[in-house]
């Protein structure tokens, strides 16, 4: 399949530069934002952001605190792995502290990356311009002083990061669908990639991954080649401990970019962890298709007062936050489900690509409106004029035009992609709902673009 991968900007520095204060400055210099779905939790480590109609993924590797425990080998595990999943990497010092041997370590992995290097001179207004231009011994020619305080060279900053990211190509691998199986450790995802293997036969090729802990295998079932990416298990931040599983996020929010589909693997006797709610946030948020599978399913089974109604009751009033996202049981020792996998991606391809024409779409809307009119808030009744279809976008997304839009209630924009699910499908897959003010131009005028769901 073909779609944009989004870039990864990936921000590294020795402890305490202000590398969380410049990714907060980062996503809150936005032109669009997308909010946190009700229902999800997620940390500061990763987030959206959008500048000069640029979108690219920021990500904060904070976490080195412990320079005299095993920091040279920690600092080499951070760049590595920034060098292999990002685009992208900002390496932050502070201006009015001399440069250290971390600083120049830091700055030597990164430029061995081959990747493009930002040096970042933050905290600028404690020092001089000679402390400023000291930084430049470091060997990183593109370098951007930042005050996160008085908000000095952020916006120059977000300019060099979108001028080095606009060449990133269009993925381009024909009609290959690309498949990751994402969870928390041990959760059975590399069980589940073995047993995909052995159930099916025509296997085309089997290779290492480019990124470490990123296995690939490439099958084909009904005349459709997939790319199966078992990645490395995403743990809760406060249980991470060494440099390389620091990065575990990073390397799986890059499979994330890279899939077109993404399989959550849930642990049967552990369904409810606020950590795969946010993996299941990040994939909607990243636009991806989406399953959620409870492995190890015969473990659970064995014991007399198992109660499978209210496991699938739990998991779906959890993950009510996608419940577009089909829910299916599977075990690896077993086989139970293991093939249907494959039927059920096909299956969250095909809704992926459903186009509605305008007539069905408008026929749809005025119906809705009548039934259940939007309420508004603060005295502002919205009027929904008419919808059309995105068609153009890589997630399925609909433009309504109307006016007093930006007062439509979070309640009423999922009510519309509810009744919008039931008449037309995208089974497997989030909706983008975009409300626009009908006197505004689109693309290039002022619209207020929002998640369904969002508040």
């Amino acid at each position: 399949m073909n779609s944009k991968r989004l870039p990864i900007v990936a921000i590294v520095g020795r402890a305490n530069v202000g590398k969380s204060s410049l990714f907060n400055a980062l996503i809150e210099r936005r032109e669009a934002i997308v909010a946190r779905e009700a229902g999800t939790t997620r940390d500061s480590i990763s987030a959206k952001a959008v500048f000069l109609g640029q979108q690219f993924w920021v990500v904060d590797t904070a976490g080195i605190k412990d320079p005299e425990d095993d920091f040279e080998q920690s600092i080499q595990d951070q760049i590595i792995q920034a060098s292999q999943s990002a685009d992208i990497i900002l390496v932050v010092v502070e201006a009015d502290v001399p440069i250290s041997n971390e600083d120049r370590q830091v700055a030597t992995l990164a430029l061995k990356s081959q990747k493009p290097v930002i040096l970042v001179v933050n905290k600028v207004d404690r020092a001089s311009n000679e402390e400023v231009f000291a930084f430049a011994k470091l060997g990183i020619s593109n370098i951007t002083a930042t005050s996160v305080t008085q908000s000095r060279g952020i916006h120059e900053l977000l300019e060099t990061i979108t001028k080095n990211i606009a060449k990133v190509p269009l993925r381009n691998e024909g009609e290959r669908l690309k498949v990751a199986l994402l969870g928390r450790p041990n959760v059975g995802k590399s069980s589940l990639f073995n047993g995909l293997l052995n159930k099916q036969q025509a296997l085309v090729a089997e290779r290492a991954g480019t990124t470490r802990d990123i296995n690939r295998a490439v099958v084909r079932f009904k005349n459709q080649e997939i790319e199966l990416m078992d990645t490395a298990g995403i743990r809760k931040s406060g249980k991470i401990e060494r440099g390389v599983e620091k990065f575990s996020v990073l390397r799986a929010l890059s499979a994330i970019e890279e899939a077109d589909i993404c399989l959550l693997l849930i642990d049967a006797s552990e369904p409810n962890t606020a950590q795969d709610q946010k993996i299941a946030g990040l994939i909607k948020e990243a636009g991806r298709g989406l399953a959620l599978v409870i492995s190890k399913w015969d473990i659970l089974s064995e014991h007399a007062d198992f109660d499978y109604d209210g496991l699938i009751k739990q998991v779906s009033n959890d993950y009510e936050f996608v419940d577009w996202a089909p829910l299916v049981v599977t075990s690896s020792v077993s086989g139970q489900n293991i093939t249907k996998l494959f039927e059920l991606v096909l299956n969250i391809k095909s809704g992926r690509e459903i186009t509605v024409s305008t007539p069905e779409l408008n026929h749809l809307l005025k119906r809705a409106v009548r039934e259940h009119p939007p309420a508004g808030v603060k005295n502002h009744s919205p009027k929904l004029n008419y919808i059309v279809q995105e068609t153009d976008n890589e997630i399925p997304a609909f433009k309504i035009f109307g006016s007093q839009t930006r007062f439509v209630h979070w309640s009423y924009r999922r009510y519309l992609e509810r009744r919008i699910r039931e008449q037309f499908g995208f089974f497997g897959n989030p909706i983008q709902l975009w409300f626009i003010e009908k006197h505004e131009a689109h693309p290039a005028g002022k619209k207020l673009r929002l998640k369904s769901g969002d508040n």
